[in-house]
């Protein structure tokens, strides 16, 4: 399995548009991120997760040719905005992408992109064929396992493909997510900044906690604001714990 980080990056990006948040000119790329997005490549499957407002640039970047199968973490517009651009891999298909996602996230994107579903839907548009997330399930030769959390009160979820976990976009995980984590090898967490407190994110410092209690081999950091800086927070982090940055690769 081969994991290229697509996006490691806030709603807003980093550096945000309009220079409204400060951003340190350290002239380290892992200090640019865009929106988050994970591409996993297995050997029977291309497999997304989220495809947020710079998914475009993110594919030219990385190489990225097709979209077998899409995972939505949740229906915020960083995590969903770039629907629209899979126009081009449903052509190459022929066929509608398999997506899995929440009931409520399902509901936000029909009800927000009307114009791809049932009377309203356009021709040429993007078709996608959803499936409701709830039990582990095989994707090829890949076991895929559903990550329930919270996103403030938005329920979220976050997956498991067999040694790698993908959880972004929380502020609360349950012990029983936690378990159905241990034993992952790498293991991503969103961590938006040190501080203060968020009301729907975590900051580094309650990440952490929650990579103790996953007690993963590796553990990498996502969704951090223009205000984290890559070396001097990773010098900060515990040994099995570093961020990650745009278009890094982990091959498992």
């Amino acid at each position: 399995m081969k994991v290229t980080f697509l996006g490691t990056g806030t709603s807003m990006g980093v550096p945000t548009a309009g220079n409204y948040s400060y951003h340190p000119e350290t002239g380290d790329p892992r200090d640019e991120r865009l929106r988050c997005s994970v591409w996993i490549q297995t050997e029977t499957h291309s497999i997304l997760i989220d495809v947020g407002p710079d998914f475009r640039t993110q594919t030219l970047r990385s190489g990225l040719k097709e979209v077998d199968a899409l995972f939505l973490t949740h229906e915020h517009i960083d995590h969903i905005g770039g629907l629209d651009d899979l126009r081009p891999f449903v052509f190459k298909r022929d066929a509608p992408i398999p997506v899995w996602l929440t009931e409520e996230c399902k509901e936000s994107v029909t009800r927000r992109f009307n114009y791809m579903f049932g009377e309203d839907s356009v021709s040429g548009s993007v078709r996608l064929d959803f499936t409701i997330a709830t039990e582990p399930f095989m994707l090829g030769e890949t076991t895929v396992t559903p990550l329930p959390a919270k996103h403030g009160e938005m329920k979220v979820l976050g997956y498991r493909f067999d040694d790698f976990c993908y959880l972004t976009d929380i502020n609360h995980v349950p012990d029983s997510t936690i378990a159905l984590m241990r034993g992952a090898k790498h293991v991503v967490l969103g961590a938006l900044r040190w501080e203060p407190k968020h009301r729907t994110h975590f900051t580094i410092s309650e990440t952490l906690e929650i990579a103790r209690k996953i007690d993963a081999e590796h553990t990498w950091l996502v969704h951090m604001s223009s205000k984290i800086v890559h070396e001097s927070a990773n010098s900060r982090l515990p040994e099995r714990v570093k961020l990650a940055y745009d278009q890094m690769i982990l091959s498992l």
